[in-house]
């Protein structure tokens, strides 16, 4: 497999995203750091932008397809960005604008409406406020937001390449 093929690039891009959850789950189940419902979000995002180019991988679409399947993802990414700048954002907050810590997405999922847990999810809790982990001065949802642009780029770079 040549390394500049898009299919090459497909499956670098989902070995990132496995990475990218395979190091969510260490520090969540090693670590103890445990996720808020944004962070879990987020982490839906990348699964979703990993299936996506492992699809991508075992298929190798063609032209609409490739193109299709390329603003998908691009979509998905900018998504992610979104809700990981929301996230920074919560964490930038003054104190006296935190909002309550809510209940948890497991239990929201269980017992409000689809309507009720994004507008939860979105006006936030205390718990997407704290800053628990940090790396080169920069949050997990901060460094998510990085990632996110890098697969949106990624993927405008991938639909520019020829398939093998």
């Amino acid at each position: 497999m040549n390394i500049k093929s898009s299919r090459f690039l497909s499956f670098l891009a989902f070995f990132t995203t496995v990475l990218m959850l395979s190091y969510a789950y260490y520090e969540q189940y090693v670590n103890g750091l445990n996720p808020c419902p944004l962070c879990l979000v987020q982490r839906f995002i990348i699964l979703i932008i990993g299936v996506l180019f492992l699809i991508t991988f075992i298929f190798n679409p063609q032209k609409i397809m490739k193109t299709i399947s390329g603003i998908i993802i691009a979509l998905i990414s900018l998504t992610g960005a979104f809700v990981s700048a929301w996230h920074v954002r919560m964490q930038h907050l003054p104190p006296d604008e935190i909002p309550d810590c809510g209940p948890g997405l497991e239990y929201m999922v269980q017992n409000f409406p689809i309507g009720t847990i994004f507008k939860n999810l979105f006006t936030g809790s205390g718990q997407c406020a704290e800053i628990d982990w940090q790396f080169l001065g920069l949050s997990m949802p901060a460094w998510t937001f990085v990632c996110f642009i890098g697969f949106l780029i990624y993927t405008i770079i991938w639909m520019r390449i020829k398939n093998d």
